[in-house]
C-alpha cells in the first residue's frame, strides 16, 4: 500500500496541477452549468415558437434597422456594435485575468475599469434599443384575424404610418386610426399593403383588408406593430434576463474593482476573485451571442 501511494503522488512531477480548482470557483462553474441549462430552454422555446408560426414571425432587417443620429433604415447595424462592445469587454476581462495572474495591480485596476465601461455601454445601449422598440417604428396595421400587415412603397419596403398621415411619430398624444389610413391611402396609389405571406395588395384590395382592422403602434406585452405578439414577449423576455445578468456583472466588478484598489487581493498574494468573476463575464459573453444568433440572425 506504501508503494502504491508513493506512486501515486510521483505520477505527476509537473508545476502546478491542472485539474486542481478552488471551491469557489468550482461553486462558479455549477452555477454557470445551471444558468446556461437556463438560458437553452429559453432558446429552444423561441426556436419551436419561431417555427411554429414561421409565416407569421417578423423578419429581424425590418424591425432593428435604427441606429443613433442616423437617418434612414441599417438593418442590424446597432445590434452588431452592441455585439462588438460586449465582445471586446470580454477581451479586456481575459487581460484583467492576466494581469492578476502576474500580481499586477495597475495591470487589472486598468482592465477592469475598461470592462465596466463596456459592460455600462452595452446596458446604455440595450436600454436605448428596447425604447426604440417599445415607441415602434413606423406602425402597423392589425387585421379583424389578428395579423400584423404593413404599408409599403413600390419597392416592398416599409412605409411609415406616421408619414403616411402627417403626424409627428414624437408628438405628444399621438392617434391615428384606421379611417386617417385609408383616407390617406387613398391618395397615395404608389403605396400598398404587404400581407404576412408577404404578398402584396393595393388600390381596392388593399383598403378591402384594411376595413374592421387597427392601427397599431409600438409594442409591448399586449400588442406589437412588428408583427406576431410573441416576438416582442420573447424579445423582451430572453433580452431582458440577458440584460439583467450583464447588468449583475457589472455591479459584481464593481464591488471587485473597488477591493482590487484598496488593495484587498495584493494582500491575499492571489487574484484569483479576477478569474472566478472572469468566468462569469465570458459565460455572459457567450450567452448574448446565441441569442443574437436565435434574435437576430434566424
Amino acid at each position: 500500500m506504501t508503494d502504491i501511494t508513493k506512486n501515486e503522488k510521483e505520477a505527476w512531477s509537473g508545476g502546478e496541477k491542472p485539474f486542481v480548482a478552488s471551491y469557489g470557483k468550482l461553486m462558479m462553474w455549477f452555477f454557470l452549468v445551471s444558468d446556461a441549462l437556463t438560458f437553452s430552454g429559453f432558446l429552444s422555446a423561441y426556436g419551436f415558437m419561431r417555427f411554429k408560426y414561421s409565416h407569421l414571425w417578423p423578419v429581424a432587417e425590418d424591425v432593428f434597422t435604427h441606429f443613433p443620429f442616423l437617418h434612414g433604415d441599417h438593418p442590424l447595424l446597432f445590434v452588431a456594435l452592441m455585439t462588438f462592445i460586449l465582445i471586446m469587454s470580454s477581451v479586456t476581462m481575459v487581460l484583467a485575468v492576466n494581469a492578476g495572474n502576474k500580481n499586477d495591480k495597475k495591470g487589472v485596476t486598468l482592465w477592469m475599469l475598461l470592462t465596466i465601461i463596456g459592460g455600462f455601454t452595452f446596458l446604455g445601449s440595450q436600454a436605448w434599443e428596447w425604447g426604440h422598440f417599445i415607441h415602434g417604428d413606423k406602425g402597423g396595421i392589425e387585421l379583424p384575424n389578428h395579423e400584423i400587415v404593413h404599408v409599403v412603397d413600390e419597392d416592398e419596403h416599409f412605409y411609415s404610418i406616421y408619414d403616411l398621415v402627417g403626424v409627428d411619430s414624437y408628438a405628444d398624444d399621438v392617434n391615428i386610426t384606421i379611417e386617417d389610413v385609408k383616407e390617406a391611402l387613398a391618395q397615395r396609389p404608389d403605396l400598398g399593403i404587404r400581407l404576412t405571406d408577404k404578398s402584396v395588395v393595393s388600390d381596392a384590395a388593399a383598403q378591402a383588408y384594411l376595413n374592421n382592422a387597427e392601427v397599431v403602434l409600438g409594442a409591448n406585452l399586449i400588442r406589437n406593430e412588428y408583427g406576431h405578439q410573441l416576438f416582442a414577449n420573447f424579445f423582451y423576455f430572453i433580452t431582458g434576463f440577458h440584460g439583467f445578468h450583464v447588468f449583475s456583472g457589472v455591479v459584481i466588478l464593481i464591488v471587485i474593482f473597488v477591493n482590487v484598489i484598496k488593495g484587498t487581493y495584493e494582500r491575499r498574494g492571489h487574484y484569483e476573485m479576477i478569474e472566478k468573476v472572469g468566468l462569469y463575464w465570458h459565460f455572459v459573453d457567450l450567452v448574448w451571442v446565441f441569442v443574437f444568433t436565435f434574435f437576430y440572425l434566424v
